[in-house]
Order: structure tokens, then C-alpha cells, then sequence
């Protein structure tokens, strides 16, 4: 009998992505989107309450944030559409039905390259269409053991986005690149928050198995509630190991959906999909067919910021930074406007400027993301003026501040947003540049440590390293390196 390993099979992913979209109203009624933080069905009328004789009115700039999306993930955009009644029974859903998009969604057809082990690799999106979000349910616990369900018909109605992949992901690293790649998208051209603990950025994938060389695809099993790009990563590895295992030991793979566990790191099935669902659409007759001109999509396209990887790929032509850096700075649109901000402060140009332009980096990605993440702040709301980053700049460049009251001073900037001069002046933070200033301290030095002196005049250059640290002990920290040495070595050498 030949063993089966895991070489001979390949996974085969899929993602369906659900976002919320930027709009100040819901899809199809007039009431705010903003039910984040209301108080439980406090932003519902009749038509998201599904009310008998109500009729829904298509929101604009929903369908505009959808054409956006699509332009940016090289979809063509659909010059007719329509929208569908979608029909399943659930309590979160009171019409008994779902106005979403079937056949005729607004986007189709489009890609995206992401960056995964090394590589470059290029994922088809199927299709981006427009939906209704439903209502949402609490799930509770009776004091007698009996459980219920309470109902906040707040979020039903909100315009939701789905952007379907093609299944060309084989590993989950690739479907984490996937997914953060879109999310970045997304939050650069300002659809949506996607913030994924507050459910406006949700995932679902579909992963399956098969032979390696087989066109064939393996029966395909749904993850659901992942709230994280970890939690996706795990639960497809875990997914992908569980699968692996029923093919090696002969058994069947069943079609179904599954939820991912986070705190126990394992799926669990939820129901069989073995059967196709009948959602029995049809066109929405309360909705007219919506036609999507050229005029319009060009008006859209007109809007769209640069993208990330344009944007990558012009940090390292521009100024002249890694390709790790540059990835870093565009991962977040107000991190690289903060960057050009900053360097827009004191035009510069040619060497000088990609020079300045490496410094900022590396006080944005070290300094500057230390901060952020231990205060648990954005970028959006810091203190510190771009103006104030260059004068720090400055006065390193000038010897007023080592590398060390630097930082120091660059973390009372965070706090405080004053200026650095402002802090070191305040402070006393100030490093001796003066020779004559720094002569008095190196004579204690010399006078205090006759045994280094001596190694010196043997010939052991390393001695004057020590007699260095000394001078900087006496002036605490505040002198000059380059100056004590250059100090040192002309008094060491008149002692010869």
C-alpha cells in the first residue's frame, strides 16, 4: 500500500470578505450608520425593520464607495445592475429576506498581487457587490439554565460590501497577505473603517484539499467567526491539518461550515452544506435596475488616493529607502502622509534629501512606533509637530543632543508636543561641543586613572576608550564623544 503524505496534496483557498462601508446613512432608509456606540434600536425606522408596505431607496454613495473598490482592485465596473431578493429564514433577518446582488453585482472580474513567502502572487476577485447588513444577535444565558436572544436591529440595513475571491490561495500565508493587502486598500481609499473587532471588516474562507496536478476541486468546508488576520491564519492551518489527516487515514471530507474557536485554537462543525442552499432569488421589485455611466465611474476613479504599492514602489525611487522600509511607512496612508509631511517641512535635494529622508524612517519606525504601541495611540493624534521632528534632526546634526538625550527628548515631544529646544533648554539637556569646556573634565579624567594613562603612552590605543567613558561620567552624559576624544588624544600625546 503507498503511504499518502502532505506533499501530495495542495489547499486550495477562497476568501469571502464582508466590509462596512463610510456612508452617514444605511442602505436603503435614511437612518444614521453610527450604531456602534447607540444605545440598542435607537437608529431604526420602519423600512430596516422590515415593515409591510415600506419601499427602499438605494443609497448613492454606497454604490460610489463599491465603484471605488472595484477601480482599485482592477475590476471592470458593470454599466447595468441590479439588486436581488436574497431568502433565508433567520431571526436577525425581519423581511425573511436579504436585498443583496446575484448575478449582475457591480465589480467583477478583478485581481490583486500580494507579497507572500518571498514572492509575488497575483489573487483573482471573482466579484464585489452591495448588500444590506442584517440585525444583530446577543446570545444570553437564563439564571434558570435556559437560553435566549435579544435583538439590536441597530445594525440592520448598514451598506455592506462582499468581495469574493477566486480560490488561487495555497497556503495560509497567502490568504493572511490576501487579506491584509485588501484591508490596507480599503482603508487607504476610504471606504471603510475596517475595523474587524467591531465587526466592519469580517472574513469567511472556504478551504479545501485535493490531489497535487488535480483540476479537480476537494469538498469545500466554510471557516466562520474569525475576528483577526491570526485568527484566519490559525484557523486555515488548523483547517488545512485536519483535513490532511482524514485524507491520510482514507475518510471522507464532508461539505459543511465550521467555526473557528480562538481560545481553544480548533474548528467545530456548525451545519451540513452537503446540499446546495435554495436562496431562491429574484430581482428586487421595489428597486429599479441601476444603470453605472462611464461619466460616473470616471468621476470616481478621479477620486482614488495613490495606492499602497504605487506608493511603496515611489518611497524607494523617491527617496531612496529599502524596500522593508518603504513597505512599513505606506502600510498605513496617515503614516506615510505624516513621513512626507515631515520631510516637506525644509525642501531638500539629492543626497541631502534622501539622507534626511532615512533619518525620519528611522525615527518613525523605531522611536516614533515604540510609543504609539506601548500608549496605544494613532498616528492621527500625535503631538509632535513634522516641524519639531526636523529641528531634532538638526540639533543631533549640530552635536547639541547625542543619540541618547535625543531619544529622551523625542519621548517628552510625544508627551508634551513642545518643541525639542524647548525640552533640552529646560532641561539642561544640552551636549558640550566646546573644547575648552571639555578640557577641564578630561584633565580629572587623566589626573584619576595614572594605570590607563600609562597603558596609553604603551602604545594600547584601546585605553583611551576608558579614559572616554570617564569624561563622559564626569559631564553626565552631556559632552561630546568626537570632542573628548579629539581632546584626549592631543593631552595623552603631549605626555609622551
Amino acid at each position: 500500500m503507498m503511504m499518502v503524505t502532505a506533499t501530495d496534496y495542495e489547499l486550495v483557498i477562497g476568501l469571502e470578505v464582508h466590509s462596512q462601508l463610510l456612508t452617514k446613512s444605511k442602505m436603503f432608509c435614511s437612518c444614521a450608520s453610527d450604531y456602534q456606540d447607540a444605545p440598542p434600536n435607537t437608529r431604526v425606522c420602519p423600512v430596516c425593520m422590515g415593515m409591510p408596505g415600506v419601499l427602499p431607496v438605494i443609497n448613492e454613495k454606497a454604490v460610489e464607495l463599491v465603484i471605488a473598490t472595484g477601480l482599485a482592485l482592477n475590476c471592470s465596473i458593470s454599466r447595468y445592475t441590479k439588486f436581488d431578493r436574497k431568502n433565508y429564514p433567520y431571526p436577525d433577518l425581519m423581511k425573511g429576506y436579504q436585498i443583496s446582488q446575484y448575478d449582475l453585482p457591480i465589480a467583477l472580474g478583478g485581481n490583486l498581487t500580494v507579497e507572500a513567502g518571498g514572492q509575488d502572487k497575483r489573487i483573482g476577485v471573482t466579484r464585489v457587490h452591495l448588500e444590506e447588513d442584517v440585525a444583530k444577535l446577543m446570545h444570553q444565558g437564563g439564571a434558570d439554565g435556559e437560553g435566549y436572544s435579544l435583538m439590536d436591529i441597530n445594525r440592520s440595513g448598514v451598506p455592506l460590501m462582499e468581495i469574493v475571491s477566486e480560490p488561487d490561495m495555497r497556503t495560509a500565508e497567502e490568504a493572511k497577505a490576501y487579506l491584509t493587502t485588501l484591508h490596507t486598500i480599503l482603508r487607504y481609499i476610504g471606504v471603510s473603517t475596517g475595523n474587524m473587532e467591531e465587526g466592519s471588516f469580517r472574513c469567511d474562507a472556504n478551504i479545501s484539499i485535493r490531489p497535487k496536478g488535480s483540476p479537480k476541486f476537494g469538498n469545500k468546508v466554510e471557516v466562520k467567526n474569525m475576528n483577526s488576520f491570526r485568527s484566519v491564519f490559525n484557523a486555515l492551518g488548523y483547517e488545512a491539518e485536519r483535513q490532511m489527516k482524514l485524507a491520510w487515514a482514507g475518510e471522507r471530507i464532508a461539505q459543511e461550515t465550521r467555526g473557528w474557536v480562538d481560545d481553544k485554537g480548533i474548528t467545530v462543525s456548525q451545519r451540513s452544506k452537503e446540499a446546495a442552499h435554495d436562496y431562491r432569488y429574484f430581482p428586487e421589485p421595489d428597486l429599479p435596475p441601476l444603470f453605472i455611466e462611464a461619466a460616473w465611474v470616471d468621476r470616481v476613479k478621479a477620486t482614488l488616493p495613490e495606492l499602497p504599492q504605487a506608493k511603496q514602489e515611489r518611497f524607494e525611487s523617491q527617496y531612496g529607502l529599502s524596500a522593508y522600509d518603504a513597505r512599513l511607512l505606506t502600510v498605513s496612508r496617515p503614516t506615510a502622509d505624516y513621513f512626507e509631511t515631515v520631510l516637506k517641512v525644509r525642501p531638500l535635494t539629492g543626497e541631502a534629501y534622501r539622507q534626511t529622508a532615512k533619518a525620519v524612517s528611522n525615527w518613525m519606525l523605531g522611536e516614533l512606533t515604540r510609543l504609539l504601541n506601548a500608549t496605544g495611540q494613532d498616528i492621527g493624534s500625535i503631538k509632535i509637530g513634522p516641524e519639531h521632528v526636523i529641528d531634532l534632526l538638526d540639533m543631533i546634526e549640530a552635536g547639541t543632543l547625542n543619540t541618547s538625550m535625543a531619544k529622551t527628548v523625542f519621548e517628552e515631544m510625544f508627551n508634551s508636543g513642545k518643541s525639542p529646544k524647548q525640552i533640552a533648554e529646560a532641561s539642561g539637556m544640552v551636549q558640550i561641543t566646546d573644547a575648552g569646556a571639555v578640557s577641564k573634565a578630561a584633565d580629572e579624567a587623566i589626573a584619576a586613572n595614572a594605570k590607563a594613562v600609562e597603558d596609553y603612552r604603551k602604545g594600547k590605543d584601546t585605553a583611551i576608550r576608558f579614559l572616554v567613558g570617564q569624561v563622559m561620567k564626569v559631564t553626565k552624559g552631556k559632552a561630546n564623544p568626537q570632542v573628548v576624544t579629539t581632546v584626549l588624544k592631543d593631552k595623552l600625546d603631549a605626555l609622551k
